[in-house]
């Protein structure tokens, strides 16, 4: 398929007054469709629904892409977090640490393995922060979840000179497939990583998909007993399992897509780039910074500014998919209240919920539809002065 730039889709808008989504997967999938029919159609002739060898293939290619050994397809990416921890043999009463500012999902999942989760604070890159992990590490600890938020990989290194050789690193990779870090792709940092295939993702299914990546056979081959019952062979339960199992037709639609992730990436590149230069002069516009030797695939591009919902509502009035990721760190979510009284000193992840502003970006989005987003949070913030702090 020939490439789209940016400049070559303009010439294709519907015009300035259009609605801007945050997403656009009705023009992801009419890019691909003459592909993924035909790999929808053989799964459906070989009616091999659940794992089978579309789900084997994908796994194999996933793993290649990352630079892993394994891979091992999951139902979705909350599901891959559980059993990223507990392949790992983490589980009753020990501690795993995350940042607060992440989706539900990540502490979620810590629970649902019976750890407890202990939350950390970001950076100035809406990454884990090292300085700040150090100090909430106790005798407790067993493992760290670096979450690749909004498209880059989390400082991996520091992380695991922060936490000591005895905590195990994982990697929650559900924003960043294809990014890098120093040249390793991520997925493949750690003693495992999980990812999410949800439709959204850069790397997205048509429903409901996930899977853990490893180096490790021996954790490998838990990951792949737990997800399906606790057993590798039917009848045959050697551990307490769930049912999580990669079912064929997503396999099928993922093929297709990674394929097409590195030119997605480098379109999502491409509008981050635009974006960065129509609002580089706007002191009142904090923008996002890519870490030192990482490559950032954009899953989102995320801005901060005072006065954020106001900014949001006339941007959402003005037809422009504005959104928040995430309008609440952790430990204030009715659900995990419990944290809140432990969960001292989170200034930056407090601070950033109320600023930060998720802008549209997706492979095949215009120039012309960057330059309206631009456009309309120039007159948002209109003659705002305040500037969000540090």
């Amino acid at each position: 398929m020939t490439t789209t730039t940016l400049a070559d889709a303009a010439r294709h808008d519907d015009g300035p007054a259009a609605p801007v989504p945050l997403v656009d997967l009705g023009l992801q999938h009419r890019r691909i469709a003459a592909e993924v029919r035909p790999a929808m159609d053989a799964v459906m002739d070989t009616t091999a629904f659940v794992l089978g060898p579309e789900v084997t293939a994908f796994e194999q290619e996933y793993a290649a892409f990352c630079g892993a050994a394994h891979c091992v397809g999951v139902g979705n990416g909350t599901d891959a977090i559980e059993l990223a921890l507990r392949g790992a043999g983490i589980g009753s009463g020990d501690e795993v640490l995350i940042p607060a500012n992440t989706f539900v999902a990540t502490a979620e999942a810590v629970v649902r393995a019976g750890a407890v989760p202990v939350l950390a604070d970001c950076d100035e890159h809406y990454l884990l922060d090292p300085e700040d992990l150090a100090h909430r590490v106790t005798s407790r600890t067993r493992a760290v979840i670096a979450v690749d938020l909004y498209g880059q990989v989390a400082e991996i290194e520091r992380i695991s000179e922060a936490v000591g050789p005895d905590v195990l690193v994982l990697e929650d990779a559900a924003q960043s497939q294809g990014a890098t870090r120093a040249g390793r792709v991520a997925g493949s940092f750690g003693t495992a990583a999980a990812t999410s295939f949800y439709p959204g993702k850069n790397l997205g299914a048509y429903g409901d998909a996930g899977a853990v990546v490893t180096q490790d056979r021996e954790t490998a081959e838990r990951i792949r007993a737990l997800r399906s019952h606790g057993g590798l062979r039917r009848y045959e339960h050697t551990h307490l399992g769930t049912n999580s199992r990669l079912d064929s037709l997503q396999a099928a639609v993922l093929r297709v897509k990674l394929r097409h992730l590195p030119e997605w990436n480098d379109e999502r590149r491409a509008a981050a780039a635009l974006y960065t230069h129509l609002l580089g002069d706007l002191e009142t516009v904090v923008l996002p910074r890519t870490l030192e030797d990482n490559e950032h695939v954009w899953h989102l591009f995320v801005v901060r500014v005072a006065d954020r919902d106001r900014v949001a509502a006339r941007l959402q009035a003005a037809g422009i998919g504005a959104a928040i990721h995430y309008p609440a760190p952790v430990h204030r979510l009715p659900a995990f209240a419990g944290l809140l009284a432990s969960s001292r000193g989170l200034t930056r992840s407090e601070r950033y919920a109320g600023e930060i502003l998720s802008l549209p970006l997706y492979p095949g989005i215009t120039t012309a539809q960057v330059e309206r987003v631009a456009h309309e949070l120039r007159g948002a913030i209109g003659g705002t002065s305040e500037v969000p702090r540090g």
